[in-house]
């Protein structure tokens, strides 16, 4: 019988005043893309079953339970807490039947939320674009690295909570590069 893992075998959660990790593995995840004319009418469906307008540019929005993140040009990553058995590919499938593509993203990739004063000190020391709050503020997205390995991050509505997405079997090397750049950058007494 196959059991739930972690691919975050060397992540212990980190919380101190100045800065909190941990994983979310409570997570549904789908990628979709808008089939061939069909970018009206995705982002209708979509507008209609949770009251927003997908983004048309590297941002995130949510509503309803929900988010979205822009990931390329007529591309979107979902995002929603499992909760009782929610599967995003299962609901996307059904809502976007014929307009678009849907592709389970729930074991194919990890999130790891990135939160506290600290945390854009953090991730600057690995993340190659501005993170100075008037360059990436609330909801921005952005399709970048971290210390090499490839990521989707955005900011939540929190001005210092980041969360980022990557192929799950990095976790363990991203996990390895924030925990030490967490430890170099927290203070002595953190």
């Amino acid at each position: 019988m196959l059991k739930p893992t972690s691919a975050f075998s060397h992540l212990d959660p980190l919380s101190t005043p100045s800065l909190s990790v941990a994983p979310r593995e409570d997570l549904t995840m789908a990628s979709f893309a808008a089939g061939k004319d069909q970018v009206q009418a995705v982002m209708a469906a979509i507008k209609s079953a949770y009251g927003v307008d997908l983004p048309r540019r590297p941002a995130r929005v949510s509503g309803k339970g929900i988010a979205f993140v822009w990931a390329s040009p007529d591309q979107w990553l979902a995002v929603a807490e499992r909760g009782t058995n929610r599967d995003m590919e299962r609901e996307l499938k059904s809502l976007l039947s014929r307009m678009a593509s849907v592709v389970d993203q729930s074991d194919g990739r990890v999130v790891v939320r990135v939160s506290g004063p600290l945390s854009r000190q953090v991730l600057a020391k690995g993340i190659p674009i501005d993170l100075h709050p008037r360059a990436f503020g609330a909801n921005a997205a952005a399709i970048t690295h971290a210390s090499h390995i490839g990521v989707i991050m955005w900011q939540l509505e929190d001005a210092s909570t980041f969360e980022l997405a990557m192929f799950r079997s990095y976790a363990d090397s991203f996990a390895h590069w924030l925990i030490e750049t967490a430890e170099a950058t927290l203070p002595a007494t953190a």
